[in-house]
């Protein structure tokens, strides 16, 4: 069953065209990555199902709701989380505090009971605490909680930031090249985790990576990108062997 469709977006900025027709569809239990050059638009596609960007045209289906320029909390709410490229932590806050936060997306108790801490809220922020602990030792990152995040080794920042979007409960996550930075052996544990928190907590994922053995051991499809333009589409296997994406990008052909 189709989880997000991406119908026709297409995101313009002036006189630029960033993303044109962009089509996607992504089942439940799916992990899709999109891959291309530097520059060809992979990001922004990203930015416009979370409305970073508001589509200039076109349509964002989510779970059978169009979610199409939704403020960026409520898109949240439905059950889509994403992580950034360049880490984005809360960093002189403790790795409980940045899951915390996460948390608050759910929360009931309107802005008086929290102030002034109502027996609603109290309840909520203890619920909140109990979850984020057990996330966080699901994760294998319970010994880590009272550290600063900025303390923590590259590979444990990026592991926090895939914890705090699983704190807000998603259906769907997106993840910005999360292997950005990291040396192979980091690569082949960030692969391993992502494998397991998708089966953990029955994810479907879209990914934007450039580590190629990465994208090909996780992908069930892959869809490639240059100049904001779909130009192949296809299982790890049909990509690899795809004559325009070896032209375009994995290298040039044997032919020429």
């Amino acid at each position: 069953m189709a989880l997000l469709k991406v119908e026709n977006a297409t995101m313009q900025f002036g006189g630029l065209t960033a993303v044109k027709d962009f089509n996607l569809q992504i089942n439940e239990g799916e992990i899709v990555s999109l891959i291309g050059p530097n520059g060809a638009g992979k990001t922004t596609a990203f930015n416009m199902i979370t409305n970073v960007y508001t589509p200039t045209k076109g349509k964002i289906i989510f779970n059978n709701t169009d979610v199409t320029g939704m403020r960026q909390d409520i898109i949240t709410q439905t059950g889509i989380a994403r992580t950034f490229q360049n880490i984005r932590l809360f960093n002189d806050l403790s790795v409980l505090d940045n899951v915390l936060i996460a948390n608050h997306v759910h929360i009931k108790s309107n802005f008086i009971e929290a102030t002034l801490k109502l027996p609603k809220y109290r309840r909520e922020e203890k619920e909140m605490i109990e979850k984020s602990l057990d996330l966080l030792e699901e994760l294998g990152l319970q010994d880590l909680r009272y550290e600063k995040a900025t303390s923590l080794p590259y590979g444990k920042q990026r592991k926090l930031e895939i914890a705090r979007a699983l704190a807000t409960n998603p259906k769907l996550l997106l993840l910005d090249e999360p292997a950005a930075g990291m040396n192979p052996t980091e690569t082949d544990e960030l692969t391993a985790f992502i494998k397991e928190i998708k089966e953990k907590f029955n994810l479907s994922i879209f990914m934007i990576e450039h580590h190629m053995n990465m994208v090909m051991g996780l992908s069930d499809k892959i869809q490639v990108f240059e100049y904001g333009i779909t130009i192949a589409e296809g299982t790890p296997s049909e990509i690899q062997n795809d004559k325009k994406v070896i032209d375009a990008y994995l290298g040039v052909s044997e032919d020429d």
